[in-house]
């Protein structure tokens, strides 16, 4: 049963994808990010004490990564995995109890989103951008996994995260400070409940690979100028 209900997950899944792909059309932009769900007991799978954003704090939890699709028509939310600490994996009594095949392992958040990603280019959408947080921005597999595919990415980074600029390494917390002051530009990055949310953008150019330009792009809160 428990691969009969695999294999209709899998089946629903696809249809979404190709629902979503018909009904907001080509060239949007797919979303990977995490969303816990707060449990109180230990007995559903996956669950642990782990860092959740939506406590903002380790609480004890289950943590999804998710996969939407947005285009100016509208939203959708086209696959999901549930992340697996990996001391639950290797727990074999939990593991047993929860019904987790033998051939399911320990993933990162990264290494899910690729997959999910891969399935859904694979099945031939073609979104305009690939974007999301640090947690995925800082796997340098999964952006050269999107590289390879010559697909546009934008992927939030740490700003001592290391970057090549010609023969050297750099920071990107480093790299702000040589932005001249007629580089920003403001912009919105959506509405807020209280109107426009407005931020300075600047962007830097980095190496190029495989034909595409790399750049970094810096955003800074209105309450940081001097």
């Amino acid at each position: 049963m428990l691969l009969r209900a695999k294999w209709d997950a899998d089946a629903v899944r696809d249809d979404v994808l190709e629902y979503a792909r018909k009904a907001l059309g080509e060239g949007g932009t797919l979303a990977v990010d995490e969303t816990g769900f707060l449990k109180k007991g230990e007995k559903s799978v996956g669950v642990a004490r782990q860092y959740t954003g939506t406590a903002g704090k380790v609480e004890n939890a289950q943590v999804g990564v998710f996969l939407s699709y947005v285009t100016p028509l509208g939203h959708a939310l086209v696959d999901r995995e549930l992340y697996l600490p990996e001391p639950w994996t290797q727990d074999s009594a939990r593991r047993h109890a929860g019904g987790l095949p033998d051939e399911v392992g320990f993933e990162s958040k990264p290494a899910l989103a690729q997959g999910m990603l891969q399935r859904a280019l694979g099945a031939g959408l073609k979104p305009a951008w690939v974007v999301g947080d640090e947690v995925h921005g800082r796997d340098s597999t999964l952006r050269r996994f999107l590289e390879d595919l010559h697909q546009p990415y934008v992927l939030a980074v740490a700003a001592n995260t290391h970057v090549w600029r010609g023969f050297s390494q750099v920071k990107p917390g480093d790299m702000v400070q040589e932005v001249p002051p007629e580089a920003w530009g403001r912009l919105s990055a959506g509405a807020g409940t209280k109107g426009p949310r407005l931020y300075d953008w600047a962007r830097m150019r980095l190496n190029r690979h495989l034909g595409l330009s790399r750049w970094l792009l810096f955003r800074r809160g209105l309450k940081l100028q001097l």
